[in-house]
C-alpha cells in the first residue's frame, strides 16, 4: 500500500480504507498519512482511539497484516 501525506492538519485526513473491508462484509482499519507518521483506526468506530506508528513501525508491520 501507497501512501502520500495529506497535511499535519488531523481533521482534514484522508483516510484510506482497507482493501479487505468491503460493503457486504465486516468493517475494518482505516489508514492515514501525516508527514512522520501512519495513523490506523477501526473504520467501525472512525472517532475512536487510533494508533500512531513510524514509518518504520509501519513497513515493518505489513508484511504480517498482508499475510506474506
Amino acid at each position: 500500500m501507497t501512501l502520500k501525506p495529506s497535511g499535519g492538519n488531523i481533521t482534514e485526513l484522508e483516510w484510506i480504507k482497507s482493501s479487505y473491508s468491503t460493503a457486504d462484509g465486516p468493517s475494518c482499519v482505516e489508514v492515514a498519512a501525516v508527514p512522520d507518521h501512519i495513523l490506523v483506526r477501526d473504520s467501525k468506530n472512525p472517532s475512536g482511539p487510533r494508533l500512531i506508528l513510524t514509518p518504520t513501525t509501519w513497513a515493518t508491520f505489513l508484511p504480517y497484516a498482508s499475510g506474506h
